[in-house]
C-alpha cells in the first residue's frame, strides 16, 4: 500500500512513539484528539478525514501522520482517550453497589449508554476497533487496559486486583465490545444489548 502524501515512515513513527513528549506535543495531540471527536460525532467513521483532522486541530498533515500513521490508529487512540476519561470520572465517587456484581454492573450500564447517546461517534470508533491491525497493537492494547481498568476498579473497590480478577475483566470487556458492534449492527436492540451484558456479569462474577 503506498504512503499517504505526508505520512511517515514507519522507523520515524516508532522514533517519535518512544521520545518523551513535551507539554506543547501533548497538547498538540490533545487537539488532534478532540478534533477526531467532533468529526466522528458529526458523521462516523467516513467523516474522519487527515486532512480535515490536521485542519481543525492546527497542524501540519504531516505532524498528523507522525503522531497517528493512519485513520484507525487516530480512531482507536480516541477511544482510549473517552474510556480514560469514563475511568477518571468514576474515580471521583464511590461506585454504588454492595457486590462486586451490582459494582459492575454500574460502570458498564454507564458505559454502555454513554456510547449510545452518540451512535455516530461509537459506530467510527468501534468500528476503527475492528479494523485495527498488527500495526495498531500498542493502540489496541490500550484501548483494552483502559476497559479493564473500568471492570476492576469496580470489582475491587480500592483493593488490590488478582490475577483472576484480570482474567474476568478481559472476558466482560470482550462480551461488552461484542454487543456494541452487534447494536451497531442493528442486529440487537439497546436493551437486548444491556440484558446481555448484565447476564454475562451474573455468570462471571457469581459471588
Amino acid at each position: 500500500m503506498a504512503t499517504p502524501a505526508g505520512a511517515p515512515s514507519n522507523e520515524l513513527s516508532a522514533s517519535l512513539a518512544t521520545e518523551p513528549e513535551t507539554s506543547a506535543q501533548r497538547a498538540r495531540r490533545a487537539r488532534i484528539i478532540q478534533a477526531t471527536l467532533a468529526l466522528a460525532s458529526r458523521g462516523g467513521y467516513e467523516a474522519v478525514q487527515m486532512r480535515e483532522v490536521a485542519e481543525r486541530s492546527e497542524v501540519a498533515l504531516g505532524t498528523l501522520y507522525r503522531y497517528f500513521p493512519s485513520k484507525v490508529h487516530l480512531l482507536v487512540s480516541a477511544m482510549a482517550h473517552e474510556l480514560e476519561r469514563m475511568r477518571l470520572r468514576l474515580q471521583r465517587k464511590a461506585i454504588p453497589g454492595e457486590t462486586r456484581q451490582e459494582r459492575v454492573s454500574y460502570v458498564l450500564e454507564r458505559s454502555t449508554h454513554s456510547l449510545q447517546r452518540d451512535p455516530n461517534l461509537t459506530e467510527a470508533l468501534v468500528r476503527a476497533m475492528m479494523a485495527a491491525d498488527a500495526t495498531v497493537a500498542e493502540e489496541v492494547t490500550g484501548v483494552r487496559n483502559q476497559m479493564a481498568d473500568l471492570i476492576i476498579q469496580a470489582m475491587r473497590n480500592g483493593r488490590p486486583a488478582t490475577a483472576e480478577d484480570v482474567a474476568y475483566a478481559g472476558i466482560l470487556q470482550d462480551v461488552w465490545f461484542a454487543r456494541q458492534i452487534a447494536w451497531l449492527g442493528g442486529r440487537v436492540s439497546s436493551e437486548e444489548i444491556w440484558d446481555d451484558i448484565e447476564q454475562a456479569i451474573a455468570l462471571v462474577l457469581r459471588d
